[in-house]
């Protein structure tokens, strides 16, 4: 019954924006954790973002903070992770993923926290 589906994801040049979507179906938004990872070729997946819809707590890995910013839109029952200032390495399959728990900063970043995943966008920064 659980299910996101992300998308937003495409081509962008270095310094570029681009804004991912995470729509969720099957459960209330404001229950659970939604968590953003990312993962390239030959690297762990890493957290990148997580927000606690229920009292709209936000965490970001330090590699991202002051670049992207994490959101929610209850009445869509969609979350977005706004991308600005992109660089190269940011390049990555995109993924969200949800709990139905309150994470703190470090249960925020574990893969093992989530329950849920989608797919996965493909995200790639180049010139």
């Amino acid at each position: 019954q659980v299910q996101l589906v992300e998308s937003g994801g495409g081509l962008v040049q270095p310094g570029g924006s681009l804004r991912l979507s995470c729509a969720a179906s099957g459960f209330t938004l404001d229950t659970y954790a939604i968590g953003w990872f990312r993962q390239s070729p030959g690297k762990e997946r890493e957290g990148v973002s997580c927000i606690n819809s229920s009292d709209g707590s936000t965490y970001y890995a330090d590699s991202v903070k002051g670049r992207f910013t994490i959101s929610r839109d209850n009445a869509k029952n969609t979350v977005y992770l706004q991308m600005n200032s992109l660089k190269p390495e940011d390049t990555a399959v995109y993924y969200c993923a949800t709990t139905q728990a309150h994470l703190d900063a470090t249960g925020s970043y574990l893969p093992a926290s989530y329950d849920y995943w989608g797919q996965g966008t493909q995200v790639t920064v180049s010139s």
